[in-house]
């Protein structure tokens, strides 16, 4: 009987041990899954990868969009006529949608004459809504019944005259501008011309930009080249600038680089023409030399993008098209 109940438990003992053991084994040999392992689960581990990836991209996105981008200009001059509705108002919605850092007018912002209560009643009602950012250049017609253009100096305030003259410079990125007054003495050895001098061999920055009112080339057949800016042309050639932008005929021209004496020179100045603000728009005789692109059918906006050593433009019309581009072109 001792015999017997001994053999029983001898026989479940060995039972136990060997389901034990096989336990053991199928523990063992199955995988160990730490989810904190990338083996744990592939399709996861791929989506946490994925998801570093896109906030990755997604923050060197997000520093393009917010990082400081290169400085824009609009320009354009023969802007404002003496009455409401006209093309004006179309040209300055072009600029609000460029969105520049800075605004240049080029000069007869506001006709007939730039008399104050004009300014006030028409420009201001288009153009002047990004007076805070424009750098003026006068015109002929502000100074056209009162030989002080009182009304531009009046209407643009520190803006028109920030050094206490109505020509003057000021820097955007690596750039400097130059605004020109081309209405009062403007000859070789004027006030305005040795400061011109002594203003462009100041400067440090590589890239210049010099605007006025009056253009020394132009293909146009309302006035054409004026010869008087020439002093400018030289003083800014051999100071290497690299842009001349104009408004007076009411069209707009692209040159190629050129040297003061009309010569097709790499070294020389682009000089856009920009007379196309809004007032009007006159037609094109035979083309200078080093014309490049003209355009009389259209009103509308330079845009310049000024990049650290170089430049591209965008001619925009009051409609939004673009009627001439190019660049980037480095600067000299």
């Amino acid at each position: 009987m001792i015999r017997s109940s001994w053999r029983r438990a001898s026989i479940l003992l060995a039972l136990a041990v060997l389901v034990l053991a096989g336990a053991r084994a199928a523990t063992w040999a199955s995988p160990q899954v730490d989810e904190r392992s990338p083996a744990a689960s592939p399709s996861r581990a791929a989506a946490k990868a994925g998801a570093q990836r896109a906030g990755t991209a997604a923050g060197a996105g997000a520093q393009r969009r917010t990082g400081s981008a290169d400085p824009v200009v609009a320009a354009a001059g023969d802007i404002a006529p003496d009455e409401t509705g006209g093309h004006d108002r179309n040209t300055s919605d072009q600029v609000l949608a460029i969105d520049p850092d800075a605004v240049l007018a080029l000069g007869d912002d506001q006709y007939p004459d730039g008399t104050l209560e004009d300014f006030q009643r028409y420009y201001d009602t288009t153009w002047g809504r990004f007076k805070d950012k424009t750098k003026p250049a006068p015109g002929n017609h502000e100074y056209e019944t009162d030989a002080a253009a009182a009304g531009y100096f009046d209407y643009f305030g520190a803006a028109a005259r920030p050094n206490g003259t109505s020509f003057y410079s000021f820097d955007l990125g690596g750039w400097h501008l130059v605004s020109l007054d081309s209405n009062i003495d403007h000859d070789a050895g004027s006030q305005q011309e040795q400061w011109l001098r002594a203003d462009l061999a100041a400067t440090t920055k590589p890239c210049v930009l010099a605007y006025w009112h009056h253009p020394r080339f132009s293909s146009g057949t309302e006035h054409g080249n004026d010869e008087s800016v020439g002093p400018f042309w030289s003083d800014l050639y051999e100071a290497k600038a690299d842009l001349v932008l104009n408004g007076h005929e009411h069209q707009y021209e692209r040159s190629g680089p050129q040297n003061p004496d009309a010569g097709a020179d790499p070294h020389g100045i682009r000089e856009f023409v920009v007379g196309t603000g809004g007032r009007s728009l006159y037609g094109f005789g035979s083309p200078d030399p080093n014309s490049e692109f003209r355009d009389s059918s259209n009103f509308g906006v330079l845009a310049l993008t000024l990049h650290p050593g170089s430049y591209d433009w965008r001619f925009v019309s009051e409609s939004g098209a673009v009627v001439d581009s190019g660049g980037p072109v480095a600067c000299h």
